[in-house]
């Protein structure tokens, strides 16, 4: 895992609040949770990277497909955006150190306002990424095993945890 750590520290170089790395095994997936997004989400239905979108893998497809990683780097920020960028920069160098089929998970952050809810194709499709949440990844009891924040907000005014993840393979 010494290239785990490598990109942990770069996470947190970058800005990261906390990087750890992870093991697939770690990963709790659990395809529940397309049902918060389906009844939870105002982005339902309008978000180009979120699971209503056509053509969509269902959370249970994701599962499939994402236990061909076994390892990776998930990646906390107070702030979505730091924690979206910081996953595509791990990517990128994941990707440039050999790791071809490295692949970022966050929440997007790219636009101001999404086109998708203007009817509107991405704009950085290349960039998008689905929530680690709307792909059948229970969030907060993954991220817990790691001692890491996360709670459910219950005002507009506490600080929301954002997590990325980063699938190295």
């Amino acid at each position: 895992m010494m290239e785990a750590e490598y990109f942990v520290d770069l996470a947190l170089q970058w800005g990261a609040d906390h990087a750890v790395p992870f093991r697939i095994d770690d990963i709790v997936f659990d395809p529940r949770t397309i049902l918060k997004c389906a009844f939870g989400c105002g982005d339902w239905g309008y978000g180009n990277t979120c699971p209503s979108r056509p053509l969509s893998l269902k959370p249970w497809e994701y599962e499939q497909v994402l236990r061909r990683y076994s390892w990776g780097i998930i990646i906390h920020s107070t702030d979505k955006r730091v924690s979206q960028d910081i996953s595509f920069g791990i990517e990128r160098e994941a990707f440039l150190r050999g790791y071809y089929l490295a692949f970022s998970l966050s929440d997007c952050a790219i636009c101001g306002e999404c086109a998708g809810f203007a009817g509107q194709p991405c704009v950085n499709p290349k960039k998008a990424r689905p929530a680690f949440h709307s792909v059948g990844i229970d969030v907060f009891k993954t991220v817990r095993q790691f001692g890491l924040p996360l709670d459910t907000l219950k005002t507009r005014e506490e600080t929301p945890n954002w997590y990325s993840a980063v699938f190295i393979e």
